[in-house]
């Protein structure tokens, strides 16, 4: 896999007596955070590294720092919809978010689905990118679903995977074939699992809200029988897949029998699955409108216990960005899809965190493991190790929107909600990529009194 981002300088910063939470390093306390050239240098004691020579110091006492997230699945909407993001837009939200490395779908305009389009890609993060950005290359040509990619050529190029998201590999013997090459070329088959013909001109969800709304609906069956096939295909020809987005109760058991029986699977699950249903629909507010949908009630509770019980592997965004004036427009009517980077941590920790639902050190874990199923390790805040970490004060409270959005688009699910939790810095590859504007001027008064010979 090729990730490109134009870079930061390698951070020379000190953070000092934060509270350090990182589950696969074992980590939950107070520590003094030193990165040097760009790398994790030391961990000490609070306190311990007052004198250290560095370029910025920070206090972070009440903060905490985490290893920064990974998003295996946003849409850049590059090339083709430039009016509704950008690599430098799309990657400028995902450090506002706390993500230090993003996966992006290949449904772009053309799509991504040959060598020339990826390189171009490739080539652009390399001067746009705020953080490290992976490209996945269709499945099929033009995502049309009728004929293969050259997906040998595409993963020499660095493709991250392959996938027709927003579409299904609806033929069973073009799924086939497609796993019979993925044996040859490597990677993974990102797949969204919808059977088109029992979706049909479905708007929501398939229950009591679509009944009372007089709105067409979308049953569960319709993702979940597509997993079992696609999971059945995968196991007969020795095949890796991972399931995007998954939406539904009956989906998860799947994936845990799938798993059991010994499918290479690995699945994800996005914030807003996890934390609103059906109801937020009766609204018929589009931002609450999705592929796939939000489901009852019974179905979230699902998914979080399979996020917990570890059935799923790792939370994605599906960043999704629109354009005003598409998204106001009666519900029926406007496209699917919703923003998520800048929202994501915050409404987790809202939501399933601060009721206790779930243990934040589980909720670090999952928002880091997302480059797992595409063979990128997570992020560790351990000596030696390339800095990528994101500095957050859990008590601050804000307001989704009231400050804008470094998104090009608005239409978050979350807009107009107080949540909990404000990324205040995120550092990727090594650079400090993303500082809140509240905290610059905390940080410059702390840079003040901490660089050598400086004064107050």
């Amino acid at each position: 896999m090729r990730l490109s981002s134009r870079g930061t300088p390698s951070a020379s910063l000190l953070v000092r007596r934060a509270h350090v939470v990182d589950p696969r390093a074992g980590l939950d306390g107070l520590r003094d955070v030193l990165v040097r050239e760009g790398r994790i240098a030391e961990l000490a004691p609070p306190g311990a590294l007052e004198s250290a020579d560095v370029t910025e110091a920070v206090d972070g006492e009440g903060l905490h720092v985490f290893p920064a997230f990974v998003d295996p699945h946003v849409h850049l909407r590059t090339p083709g919809r430039e009016d509704e993001e950008d690599l430098e837009s799309g990657t400028r939200a995902a450090a506002a978010g706390g993500f230090c490395c993003v996966l992006a779908m290949p449904n772009t305009e053309p799509v991504t689905d040959n060598a020339p389009v990826l390189r171009a890609l490739q080539q652009r993060a390399g001067v746009e990118a705020v953080v490290p950005v992976g490209f996945l290359a269709a499945i099929t040509k033009g995502e049309a679903g009728t004929e293969l990619t050259e997906m040998v050529e595409l993963a020499a190029e660095g493709a991250a995977g392959f996938s027709d998201d927003g579409r299904s590999v609806a033929s069973a013997r073009l799924l086939r074939q497609a796993l019979q090459y993925q044996r040859v070329a490597g990677g993974v088959l990102a797949l969204h699992e919808e059977d088109p013909s029992l979706s049909g001109d479905g708007v929501m969800h398939e229950g009591a809200v679509a009944a009372l709304l007089g709105l067409t609906g979308i049953p569960a069956i319709s993702e979940s029988t597509m997993i079992e096939r696609d999971a059945q295909i995968a196991r007969y020809e020795g095949g890796r897949m991972h399931v995007l987005h998954v939406s539904a109760a009956e989906s998860v058991a799947v994936v845990e029998r799938a798993k059991a029986d010994g499918v290479e699977l690995t699945c994800e699950v996005t914030p807003h699955h996890l934390a609103l249903t059906e109801e937020a629909v009766r609204s018929l507010d589009a931002r609450f409108k999705m592929n796939p949908p939000l489901r009852a009630e019974g179905d979230r509770r699902a998914l979080v216990d399979g996020l917990r019980s570890g059935v799923i592997d790792c939370i994605a965004t599906d960043h999704a960005p629109h354009a005003r004036e598409e998204k106001e427009v009666p519900f029926e009517q406007a496209p699917m899809g919703v923003t998520g980077l800048e929202t994501a941590f915050a409404a987790l920790y809202t939501d399933l965190v601060l009721p206790g639902v779930l243990e934040l050190p589980l909720l670090v874990e999952r928002l880091t493991a997302g480059g797992g199923p595409y063979g990128l390790a997570p992020p560790e805040i351990v000596p030696g190790a390339q800095a990528n970490f994101c500095l957050i004060d859990l008590d601050a409270a804000w307001i989704v929107g009231e400050a804008g959005y470094e998104s090009r688009s608005e239409n978050s699910c979350f807009a107009g909600r107080e949540l909990r939790g404000r990324v205040l810095m995120t550092v990727a590859a090594g650079g400090v990529a993303y500082r809140d504007r509240g905290f610059s001027i905390r940080l410059a008064r702390d840079t003040l009194v901490a660089a050598p010979g400086g004064r107050r």
